[in-house]
């Protein structure tokens, strides 16, 4: 006959392993359909861009007088532009561009913002005073007339898809590290946080090891709409004639031919396939982010 100690030890052996918070968090978003649906969409996207060489080999660059303002046929799926260039080919290679714009922004926004905010968050006082205060000074300053100036300045000197990144990305993290810092000094007063200090451990393994990890979750739901914002911004600006260079393919350079009354009426095959994967691509991130904020929440 079995003991209550033999009986108490089946049944703990027997009880299921909680899931990690992370193992819940993939489950839910697995389970949100549009959320599955979007990040298919994106990563379909993503590799056809990166794979473009290999889907189409129409020249992205040469001028054919010829074939100017062709509606879609069988020769050119999409049709050709004002100068004979194959929209469906320069739709491709736009999406590398533009999508590379949005990501190296992204990066760069959320590693700046991220180690400014936890720096300003931990340490308090007159350091967290100075660096909000260089975080007001960023935000408040006037983005467009920034762009303007910088490329006037470093036209010839610095690639200008490269100057566009730097540029949006300096403009754009004050945001961030104001979210990271307010997670960080909700956080610090933890026991855990005080048990660190108590031992010995130094600022730096604090804040990589112990602080960030609990606020990972806000991180990657800001970088999905740090995402989708640097690709309308990218857009915006190209369409202004102040983002990526002319003769450098992305959509939103394919979207300023738009501004031409008779191509807006008559000729929407030119910017109609940009407007409309520019549209879902931004929709996709929205709900990619949209789901990860629900799944990453601890009340839901």
């Amino acid at each position: 006959m079995e003991t209550v100690t033999e009986k108490t030890n089946q049944i703990m052996t027997s009880k299921p392993k909680s899931a990690s918070p992370w193992a819940i968090a993939r489950r839910k978003f697995m389970k949100n359909k549009l959320a599955m649906i979007s990040l298919i969409f994106l990563l379909i996207v993503m590799v056809i861009s990166i794979i473009a060489p290999f889907i189409t080999t129409q020249d992205i660059t040469k001028v054919n007088i010829s074939q100017m303002s062709l509606s879609p046929s069988s020769d050119h799926f999409l049709g050709t532009d004002k100068s004979g260039r194959d929209v469906f080919t320069r739709l491709l290679y736009g999406g590398r561009v533009s999508l590379l714009v949005g990501l190296s922004c992204t990066f760069l926004v959320i590693l700046f913002g991220t180690l400014v905010g936890s720096i300003a968050g931990y340490f308090g006082g007159i350091v967290d005073s100075l660096l909000m205060r260089f975080v007001d000074f960023v935000l408040n300053f006037p983005f467009l007339v920034f762009v303007i100036v910088l490329n006037t300045i470093l036209f010839g000197k610095v690639s200008g898809l490269w100057v566009l990144i730097i540029v949006i990305s300096f403009l754009s993290w004050g945001g961030v590290a104001r979210i990271v810092r307010s997670k960080i000094l909700a956080e610090k007063e933890n026991e855990y946080v005080l048990s660190s200090v108590s031992i010995g451990c130094s600022s730096s393994k604090i804040i990589i090891k112990h602080l960030l990890p609990n606020v990972l979750s806000t991180i990657i739901v800001q970088a999905s709409i740090t995402f989708a914002s640097m690709i309308v911004a990218e857009a915006g600006l190209s369409y202004l004639g102040f983002g990526v260079p002319q003769e450098v393919p992305s959509w939103g350079n394919m979207l300023s031919s738009s501004k031409e009354p008779d191509v807006l009426q008559y000729k929407t095959w030119i910017w109609a396939p940009p407007a409309i994967i520019i549209t879902l691509t931004i929709l996709s991130i929205n709900f990619i982010g949209e789901g990860l904020k629900d799944a990453l929440n601890p009340k839901s």
